[in-house]
C-alpha cells in the first residue's frame, strides 16, 4: 500500500501527505517513499514550498516495530535506520522551505521530520515526544533539541514525557497553534506567503540558513543511531520491548 502522496497545488506549493493506518508508523519502504517524495518536490524548479502533513489520528508514530519482530536478523532495523535518516535529511536538504502541519501524536520519527522542518504549524491537540527508551532504542534527540530547550529535551528523553503544541509555541518552535479542522488551511496560508516571494531568493535563503546552522543534524543523528544498533545487537532492546508491551509503533 502506498503510504505517501504528492500533489502540486497553486503557486508552486507541493503538498506531501502521509497516510499509513492505523497510526502512521511507517515501515522501511514508507520512510524511503517519503524521502523520495520530498526530494522530488525540491528537485522541481517550479516548486516554491513544500507542506508535509498526514491523514488520520496523528502525524507520525515513528517506525513499525512489528516489522522488526517479523525479521529474524537485523535487516529491518538497518532499513529503518537508513530510511529515517534519508527522510529526515530530505526535509532538511530540500532546496525550498518545508512546512510541517502536525495533528495528534508526533512521536519518534515524527520528531525527526518536524525538527528538520523550516516551519511547524500544529493543531491544538498535537503532542510531541520521544518514547525511545520505552522501546529499547535511541535517536532523534538531535531533532527534539531543535524544538525544546536542552534540559527539557533531556527530561523528555529520560521519562518519555510529551510536550503540547502550546508548550512548543511558547518555546518558539511552533509558529501557530490552530483548531484541528483549520490545520491544513493554516499551513497552506503560510505556504502561500512564502510562495509569493521571489523563488530564487527563497532558495538562497534556505541554503544560507542551513549553512549557518550551529548543529550538524546529519552527523549528530547518525551518532545517536549507533546506540540503537548496540541495544539491539546486545538483546537489550528486545527485552525492553517485551516488558513494555509495545503496540507496534516506535521511535526513529
Amino acid at each position: 500500500m502506498t503510504s505517501v502522496s504528492s500533489t502540486t497545488l497553486d503557486n508552486g506549493i507541493v503538498e506531501v501527505v502521509v497516510d499509513h493506518p492505523p497510526v502512521n508508523a511507517l515501515p522501511v519502504a514508507g520512510w524511503f517513499e517519503l524521502a523520495e517524495a520530498i526530494t522530488a518536490a525540491g528537485r522541481d524548479v517550479a516548486t516554491r514550498v513544500v507542506v508535509l502533513r498526514a491523514e488520520g489520528r496523528g502525524f507520525n508514530a515513528g517506525v513499525d516495530i512489528k516489522e522488526f519482530q517479523r525479521d529474524d536478523g537485523f535487516t529491518a532495523l538497518i532499513g529503518a535506520n537508513r530510511g529515517c535518516y534519508a527522510a529526515f535529511a530530505a526535509v532538511y536538504e530540500c532546496p525550498v522551505p518545508v512546512i510541517s502541519a502536525v495533528q495528534g501524536f508526533c512521536l519518534g520519527g515524527g520528531i525527526g521530520l518536524v525538527g528538520n522542518s523550516d516551519i511547524i504549524i500544529a493543531s491544538d491537540d498535537a503532542t510531541f515526544g520521544l518514547p525511545e527508551v520505552d522501546r529499547g532504542a535511541l535517536g532523534a534527540a538531535t531533532h527534539l533539541s531543535r524544538l525544546v530547550p536542552q534540559h527539557t529535551m533531556r527530561a523528555m528523553v529520560y521519562t518519555s514525557a510529551t510536550a503540547t503544541a502550546d508548550e512548543l509555541h511558547a518555546f518558539g518552535s511552533v509558529l501557530r497553534v490552530v483548531p484541528k479542522p483549520e490545520l491544513r488551511d493554516a499551513a497552506l496560508e503560510v505556504a502561500a506567503q512564502i510562495a509569493a516571494k521571489d523563488p530564487t531568493v527563497i532558495r538562497a535563503a534556505k541554503e544560507s540558513l542551513n549553512g549557518i546552522d550551529p548543529m550538524d543534524v546529519h552527523r549528530s543523528y547518525r551518532f545517536e543511531q549507533g546506540f540503537t544498533f548496540e541495544l539491539n545487537l546486545s538483546g537489550v532492546a528486545d527485552k525492553v520491548r517485551e516488558s513494555f508491551g509495545t503496540d507496534g509503533a516506535a521511535g526513529g
